[in-house]
Protein backbone atom coordinates (compact mmCIF):
# COMPACT_ATOMS: atom_id res chain seq x y z
CA UNK A 1 0.00 0.00 0.00
CA UNK A 2 1.45 3.34 -1.05
CA UNK A 3 0.92 6.25 1.32
CA UNK A 4 2.14 9.83 1.19
CA UNK A 5 4.72 8.92 3.84
CA UNK A 6 6.46 6.40 1.59
CA UNK A 7 6.31 8.11 -1.80
CA UNK A 8 9.96 8.87 -2.56
CA UNK A 9 11.07 12.42 -3.21
CA UNK A 10 13.82 11.10 -5.51
CA UNK A 11 15.01 7.82 -7.00
CA UNK A 12 18.49 6.52 -7.71
CA UNK A 13 19.06 3.47 -9.94
CA UNK A 14 22.35 1.86 -8.95
CA UNK A 15 21.79 -1.55 -10.50
CA UNK A 16 25.08 -2.76 -11.94
CA UNK A 17 27.10 -0.37 -9.75
CA UNK A 18 29.72 -2.10 -7.56
CA UNK A 19 30.49 -1.50 -3.90
CA UNK A 20 31.58 0.90 -2.49
CA UNK A 21 30.64 3.22 -5.37
CA UNK A 22 26.92 2.57 -4.83
CA UNK A 23 27.25 3.58 -1.15
CA UNK A 24 29.18 6.74 -2.05
CA UNK A 25 26.64 7.78 -4.70
CA UNK A 26 23.73 7.14 -2.32
CA UNK A 27 25.34 9.18 0.45
CA UNK A 28 26.15 12.05 -1.94
CA UNK A 29 22.54 12.16 -3.18
CA UNK A 30 21.18 12.12 0.38
CA UNK A 31 23.46 15.01 1.36
CA UNK A 32 21.96 17.13 -1.46
CA UNK A 33 18.36 16.42 -0.43
CA UNK A 34 16.18 18.42 1.96
CA UNK A 35 16.02 17.30 5.59
CA UNK A 36 13.69 14.34 6.03
CA UNK A 37 13.32 13.69 2.29
CA UNK A 38 12.85 10.09 1.17
CA UNK A 39 15.20 8.54 -1.40
CA UNK A 40 14.47 5.26 -3.14
CA UNK A 41 17.62 3.41 -4.25
CA UNK A 42 17.61 0.40 -6.56
CA UNK A 43 20.34 -2.09 -5.69
CA UNK A 44 21.46 -5.48 -6.92
CA UNK A 45 21.27 -8.63 -4.82
CA UNK A 46 24.37 -9.82 -2.98
CA UNK A 47 26.98 -7.41 -1.70
CA UNK A 48 25.11 -4.19 -2.65
CA UNK A 49 21.92 -4.96 -0.68
CA UNK A 50 23.96 -6.46 2.16
CA UNK A 51 26.46 -3.59 2.50
CA UNK A 52 24.76 -0.34 1.46
CA UNK A 53 21.91 -0.34 4.04
CA UNK A 54 24.33 -1.37 6.79
CA UNK A 55 26.83 1.36 5.87
CA UNK A 56 24.09 4.01 5.69
CA UNK A 57 22.76 3.00 9.12
CA UNK A 58 26.27 3.35 10.57
CA UNK A 59 26.37 6.88 9.08
CA UNK A 60 23.10 7.72 10.88
CA UNK A 61 20.61 7.41 8.05
CA UNK A 62 17.21 5.82 8.68
CA UNK A 63 16.33 2.90 6.41
CA UNK A 64 12.56 3.06 5.95
CA UNK A 65 12.01 -0.07 3.85
CA UNK A 66 13.68 -2.69 1.70
CA UNK A 67 11.54 -4.45 -0.87
CA UNK A 68 12.56 -7.24 -3.21
CA UNK A 69 11.37 -6.62 -6.75
CA UNK A 70 11.94 -8.47 -10.01
CA UNK A 71 15.70 -8.88 -10.17
CA UNK A 72 16.69 -6.09 -7.74
CA UNK A 73 15.94 -4.51 -4.36
CA UNK A 74 14.30 -1.13 -3.70
CA UNK A 75 15.55 0.50 -0.52
CA UNK A 76 13.97 3.63 0.92
CA UNK A 77 16.20 5.79 3.09
CA UNK A 78 15.44 9.08 4.82
CA UNK A 79 17.87 12.01 4.60
CA UNK A 80 19.20 13.37 7.86
CA UNK A 81 18.34 16.68 9.43
CA UNK A 82 20.74 19.40 8.38
CA UNK A 83 22.94 20.74 11.15
CA UNK A 84 23.47 24.47 11.02
CA UNK A 85 27.01 25.66 11.55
Amino acid sequence: MVTAANIPDDKLDLRGTPCPINFVRTKMRLEKMNSGALLEVWLDAGEPIEQVPHSLAIEGYQIEAIEEREGFFAMQVRSRSKVET
